[in-house]
C-alpha cells in the first residue's frame, strides 16, 4: 500500500535529459509514490522548449515555478511565476523560455498516469512521429 502522503526536495531528485530534446527534467511520480498521476519537473535554460506535442488520452496541468510561456495549438500565452495550465489530451503544447538568462523550471502533472516519462504513453508530435 502506497503512503498516504510524501514529500519530496527537488533538489534531492536527480536531473536527467529528455530523450527527444536534452531538456532536464526530474521524475517524481515514483519519488511521491503517485499511482494515479504522472508528475515531472522540466528545468528549461534561456531560450529553450519542450519538443511540441500531444497526448491522445492525458490531460496535463503545468505549474511554472519560474513564470514562463506555454505555447497552445500555435498561440502563445504568457504564464506568471506560481501561475497553472490546464491542457486538454489532444491540444498540442510546448512550454519554453523566452528570457535570455534566466532557467525557468515547470512542476507537469498528467492524469491518467499513461506510461511513464520514458515512453510517454500516448505522446504524439504533430508531424506524426512518437
Amino acid at each position: 500500500m502506497t503512503a498516504e502522503f510524501s514529500v519530496v526536495d527537488l533538489e534531492r531528485i536527480e536531473q536527467a535529459p529528455l530523450p527527444e530534446s536534452g531538456t532536464l527534467h526530474r521524475k517524481l511520480t515514483d519519488a511521491l509514490g503517485c499511482t494515479e498521476m504522472r508528475v515531472n519537473t522540466v528545468t528549461l535554460a534561456p531560450g529553450d522548449a519542450t519538443a511540441p506535442h500531444s497526448h491522445r488520452q492525458q490531460e496535463e496541468i503545468y505549474i511554472a515555478l519560474d513564470g514562463g510561456c506555454v505555447q497552445i495549438e500555435g498561440t502563445r500565452h504568457e504564464v506568471s511565476p506560481g501561475g497553472v495550465v490546464r491542457v486538454g489530451p489532444d491540444a498540442v503544447r510546448s512550454v519554453r523560455n523566452e528570457t535570455e538568462s534566466d532557467d525557468q523550471t515547470w512542476v507537469m502533472c498528467g492524469a491518467p498516469p499513461l506510461g511513464t516519462i520514458d515512453d510517454f504513453g500516448e505522446y504524439t508530435m504533430p508531424d506524426g512521429g512518437q
